[in-house]
């Protein structure tokens, strides 16, 4: 599989998970609050990307354990990446200007971050194994 191939499912994935995202977040909003809708929400985007991640983005590569300590791991990396979005974000308001235009170039430089260092942690890390080793 191509570096091209990888990074172009893990772009889909990520849409993917972003419309999951949303979805369940609206859907929980009332039932659960916004914080728990949130956790939900999460939790169901990430299992979407997980899923299309490890048949698409990473197809021949294995994980080299079992199928939730894969998912487990996985999650864990999601988190990573989502706490380096929200770092990048932070320090970038806190230090140049908060209008709205700007907050949002932060909000794509965050998660530009976030998905560079989940892309490298499932590529080397997770899905480091290829399939048979």
């Amino acid at each position: 599989m191509t570096l091209r191939h990888s990074l172009l499912w893990f772009g889909i994935a990520g849409i993917l998970g972003l419309v999951v995202d949303i979805a369940v977040l609206t859907a929980l909003r009332d039932v659960l609050g916004v914080y728990g809708a949130r956790a939900a929400s999460f939790l169901a985007a990430a299992t979407a990307t997980w899923l299309v991640n490890r048949h698409r983005s990473f197809a021949g590569r294995s994980a080299g354990v079992g199928i939730w300590q894969e998912y487990l791991r996985y999650l864990g990396l999601m988190l990573g990446g989502g706490l380096v979005n929200l770092a990048t974000y932070s320090f970038l308001a806190w230090r140049f200007s908060q209008t709205p235009l700007w907050l949002a170039i932060y909000v794509g430089a965050g998660s530009l971050a976030g998905m560079t260092v989940n892309y490298l942690g499932a590529s080397q890390w997770l899905y480091r194994h290829k399939n048979g080793e």
